[in-house]
């Protein structure tokens, strides 16, 4: 057997143990943490040994909901053509009449195929998606390993820029302040993560300029809160923005906000508040004394959701995914806007994020903002992911009015 049937084989042995299993809120354990215990498990794996399994089993997940009356391993190989863009030694040796047909372009590639295969069958899910998602880009998108970014920080992005070509690191500039890299770039060896960059996607960073944009105070010294900080990305992007404003931070886990200390710490960032607070579950009432009532000008709500617009980074959650989870996370978002609006200041903004691209957590939540929460709808925007390689996220922005 050669070395190739070997990878093809143990990518079969892991994925068929696998199951992905975990409640539809808490979520599953990700495939990436999965494979990393498998390899330490077996140590016979080398490195080439356990790259070239890997992406054969990312692959079989990135075609998603299609191909699924395939055998298993007709299935990787399947997967792995069409998310090829060069001839590969795999292919080589186990198709040789697709290698060389991996550089056609894809509607072409699909041609190839004595299966019926529809690039739609990716993603079936169309009539949930948000407005202006472009269903087929967006299906297309999954075959595609997205890029890693990096925001640089304030008064850094020079001296960042020299280290990366120093050492000799491939990099494309987005803007002044925005770098992409492949996927798999080691950085934190080269430069100080946090203090002098931060990985970023794209279209986070977008938020930032949305968020300066349609709230003119930001450039005051106004008073922010955090809800659902997670890792604490977009409160270093608006510290950025303005050094003056008053952080206040708060998630349900408190090994959530013992990590987001050290990263602050990184950051150079040490005047801000924190509190642990499950908001599905807490009243406003109680929300408003853990901020001490205070009157916070802006509330970002980068909230829970089903993080559909991040899937090609992880497609494990494309594949395994059950519908029914919309309306578990839509019903959980509303819960959370409910009970953060209270304390917010009069003429104050709330900021809504999600990772998603399912209207019910987008569209409709704008909707039940301004109907049940009063508040009024400044602008929404659904940023597509596939035209810069990164995740697909939806922002809102709200004031509230007397």
């Amino acid at each position: 057997m050669s070395r190739f049937h070997s990878y093809l084989n143990s990518a079969f042995s892991i994925l068929s143990l696998y199951n992905g299993e975990g409640s539809s809120i808490s979520g599953r354990q990700p495939f990436t943490s999965y494979l990393k215990n498998y390899f330490s498990q077996h140590k016979k794996y080398g490195s080439k040994d356990r790259k070239q399994i890997s992406h054969l089993c990312y692959c079989y997940f990135r075609v998603g909901r299609a191909l699924l009356k395939l055998p298993m391993d007709e299935r990787i190989m399947a997967g792995l053509f069409l998310c090829s863009i060069e001839p590969n030694e795999i292919l080589r040796e186990l198709r040789p009449e697709w290698n060389e047909k991996v550089i056609l372009p894809l509607d072409e590639k699909i041609l190839i195929f004595n299966f019926p295969f529809s690039i739609q069958d990716i993603f079936p899910w169309k009539d949930e998606l948000s407005e202006g998602a472009g269903y087929d880009k967006f299906c297309e998108s999954f075959l595609v390993q997205p890029d890693l970014f990096l925001r640089l920080r304030p008064g850094s992005e020079n001296k960042v820029k020299e280290k990366l070509l120093d050492a000799g690191v491939n990099f494309r500039s987005i803007s002044d302040s925005c770098l992409a890299f492949d996927n798999s770039t080691k950085l934190d060896s080269i430069i100080d993560l946090d203090k002098e960059a931060v990985i970023q996607d794209f279209n986070s960073q977008q938020t930032g300029f949305i968020i300066k944009s349609g709230i003119a105070e930001i450039k005051s010294k106004i008073k922010v809160w955090d809800c659902c900080t997670g890792s604490g990305g977009k409160s270093i992007m608006l510290y950025d923005l303005n050094p003056k404003i008053q952080l206040t931070l708060s998630d349900k886990r408190e090994s959530i906000l013992a990590n987001l200390r050290k990263r602050f710490e990184r950051a150079g960032i040490r005047r801000y508040k924190s509190f642990i607070v499950d908001l599905q579950v807490e009243k406003p009432e109680i929300v408003s004394r853990n901020l001490s009532g205070q009157k916070p000008e802006v509330i970002i709500a980068d909230v829970p959701c089903t993080g559909s617009g991040t899937w090609s980074r992880t497609p494990e959650q494309l594949f395994f995914f059950n519908s029914e989870r919309i309306d578990e996370y839509a019903d959980l978002q509303k819960k959370i806007l409910s009970n953060i609006v209270m304390p917010l200041a009069d003429e104050g903004y709330l900021i809504y994020i999600t990772c998603s691209v399912f209207k019910k957590e987008n569209e409709e939540a704008v909707s039940f903002i301004t109907k049940h929460l009063k508040l009024k709808l400044l602008k929404s925007e659904l940023l597509r992911g596939y035209e810069q390689k990164a995740d697909s996220m939806f922002i809102a922005l709200f004031k509230k009015t007397l």
